[in-house]
């Protein structure tokens, strides 16, 4: 069941990640600091019991440094800057 949340304010953040990270007890945008970005990718993973895309990981990159400062850079909010 998916509940109303913050997650969508995070650039990059639609529905469907939204609810992943739910799903992973990732519930608000406070949730993600502290968080590491590539243990998220792979709760997502495990949880839907085959690799992901790896753009999954990237925008979990980019939404821990999202939720971790008050003003970010807005040219690290997009999720494909966050590549490998």
């Amino acid at each position: 069941m998916t509940i109303k949340t913050n997650l969508q304010k995070i650039p990059g953040v639609g529905p469907s990640i939204s609810e992943d990270f739910q799903e992973i007890e990732i519930k608000s945008v406070e949730d993600l600091k502290g968080e590491n970005p590539e243990a998220l990718y792979k709760k997502i993973c495990d949880k839907a019991g085959q690799k992901v895309d790896r753009c999954v990981l990237y925008v979990c990159r980019s939404s821990v440094y999202f939720a971790e400062n008050d003003n970010p850079d807005k040219d690290k909010l997009d999720w494909w800057k966050w590549k490998d």
